[in-house]
């Protein structure tokens, strides 16, 4: 199996490397009689149109039977208040050296005990749906949170017979099962907006004080990727591809980008059937550094509803809703209004049947990387030959804020922003994902190609123009001989595009580049000013020097 969940009478020691406090802490709320654990999706399915304040709409759930929920089963929606997002300030991790542990351990200790007297539902899932690479995960929440369970559950698979099946066959990592607790009703005073802590190195985490699935589902990916960075996986905040050919070998290509940047469109995007596509996930997955094949770790999509008005067909795949309005149709049937009319970030989790081409696991290594930018300093699409480089950009991957998150009161959502490797779930020092995403453009040969898929020296880039990009890439429409030196960065090149002129000898156009990558590298020396003991590499903040000193 690959996680462990018992252990030996010999093996029950402080020494034992996967013991913590915080992780004794959380596991033994668990076993609380308090706890009822969920033993089927059709039990937590009944138990979350049971909590007050859930709508049962009068739209079915399709595939009923495969996802193990009672037959006739309807979409159902529940909605929050003003926090609609993640709130990231709220996460604390006890092996950062700028947090006191011990307090962590004392506030964790003290909100667990705060909530004694509730009634808590736990469930099992495994995160990550290949043998090469599953975890256990356990969840426990108070009753009256039944539809983030069953949001939950449905999200990553249920531990039901088939996941028994994969789970006995996997590999096998000197790592303990996650365990995660869940409780929004207990407000921590030292933290009141919201209190999460996290011990990654030992796969535990508490989250107080906040309603958002968000903060659920990507917790628990950020203890699943801090495992995968442990052994050998490259963790991977983004969505993946692969175009299979008769004639050559397949491209696998996968998309980094925040919420917002177009990489679920370019994951999903089919062409028209003209090719033989499928789809691995479009926001979590895990790349083998050493063979470079590509495990998903999620089976549903936590999407927004804001793209998919009434009648889409994406909306016959809904199972949860969240914060999205529900009215009646001409026959009085309860039915959701999508379009973010009730506030911003609606949100569903769709089920895997959106996909006709899905796969769990892509046996093909990975052939290309694409870090999605807002960077309106640069064309449509660059790519860089050069792995320190291409790293580099990923490192600095520069982008906008979106309504996924919780920001502060007044915060410009134009702001541009540094996000490395558009992964802020991060529990492990960003040097890691530096050497990690490094490896794939050295040891496995993968090109690297940026897309700006915002505006470009003012003139917006629609998504036609990029899907049309990476769909002549995939097909091989785009030869060497088209790629123009950007200027005289070595490494660099570009694809020229009507209507995109890219022109280096203009002072201004100069003048914003330098700006754009100026910021880049402020960044990275504020980074390490902020964290002495966890540097990035010094090749990094070398190459931005290089790129200022050309433009200026």
């Amino acid at each position: 199996m690959s996680t462990q969940e018992r252990y030996s009478h010999d093996e029950l020691r402080k020494a034992n490397k996967k013991f913590s406090r915080v992780r004794s802490t959380i596991e033994s709320a668990f076993y609380g009689n308090n706890v009822h654990e969920v033993t089927s999706v059709a039990e937590a399915y009944n138990l979350a149109k049971k909590q007050s304040g859930v709508i049962e709409t009068d739209l079915p759930i399709l595939h009923t039977k495969e996802l193990g929920l009672p037959q006739g089963a309807k979409q159902l929606v529940y909605n929050h208040g003003k926090i609609l997002g993640r709130t990231a300030s709220a996460r604390h991790f006890v092996d950062d050296p700028k947090e006191d542990p011990e307090a962590l351990a004392g506030n964790l200790r003290e909100d667990i005990y705060k909530g004694h007297d509730q009634k808590f539902l736990k469930a099992t899932v495994l995160v990550g749906l290949d043998p090469s690479f599953t975890v256990k995960a356990h969840i426990m929440m108070p009753e009256d949170q039944a539809f983030n369970l069953l949001s939950y559950i449905l999200n990553f698979h249920f531990f039901d017979e088939e996941a028994e099946k994969i789970y006995k066959n996997s590999k096998v990592y000197d790592e303990g099962d996650i365990y995660f607790y869940f409780d929004p009703n207990t407000q921590d005073e030292d933290y009141p907006k919201g209190f999460g802590v996290f011990d990654a190195p030992h796969n535990c985490a508490a989250v107080f004080g906040l309603r958002y699935f968000g903060e659920l589902k990507k917790g628990t990916l950020t203890l699943a990727w801090a495992m995968a960075h442990r052994n050998g996986y490259t963790a991977c905040h983004g969505g993946e591809k692969s175009f299979h050919f008769k004639d050559k070998d397949d491209k696998v290509f996968a998309f980094y980008g925040l919420s917002g940047s177009g990489k679920s469109t370019l994951t999903h995007e089919m062409y028209d059937g003209k090719y033989d596509i499928t789809v691995l996930h479009d926001d979590a997955f895990i790349i083998s550094r050493e063979d470079g094949s590509s495990v998903a770790l999620e089976p549903s999509y936590f999407d927004k509803t804001h793209d998919y008005p009434a009648g889409h067909h994406e909306t016959k795949y809904y199972t949860t809703i969240m914060n999205c309005a529900v009215t009646q149709d001409e026959d009085g049937k309860k039915v959701i209004v999508t379009e973010d009319l009730r506030n911003n970030n609606g949100r569903v989790i769709k089920t895997r049947y959106t996909s006709p081409h899905r796969v769990d696991y892509e046996d093909a290594p990975i052939t290309a990387l694409f870090w999605i930018m807002k960077d309106g300093s640069l064309p449509p699409i660059l790519k860089v030959d050069d792995p320190v480089l291409a790293t580099t950009m990923g490192l600095t991957l520069a982008t906008k804020r979106t309504s996924a998150e919780n920001l502060p009161k007044g915060f410009d959502m134009n702001t541009l922003v540094i996000e490395p490797f558009a992964d802020p779930f991060r529990a492990y020092p960003v040097s890691g994902d530096y050497s990690d995403f490094k490896e794939l453009f050295t040891k496995r040969g993968a090109s690297c190609y940026i897309l700006n898929t915002d505006a470009f020296m003012g003139k917006d880039i629609p998504k036609e123009v990029t899907k049309k990009l990476v769909e002549d890439l995939a097909n091989g429409s785009i030869k060497d001989s088209d790629w123009k030196p950007f200027g005289n960065f070595k490494g660099v090149s570009y694809l020229p595009i009507e209507g995109y002129e890219v022109h280096l000898e203009d002072p201004g156009y100069q003048k914003t580049l330098a700006k754009r990558m100026q910021d880049r590298l402020d960044w990275l020396n504020k980074y390490d000013e902020e964290h002495p003991t966890q540097p990035i590499q010094e090749e990094a903040k070398k190459t931005l020097e290089g790129i200022s000193k050309e433009l200026n």
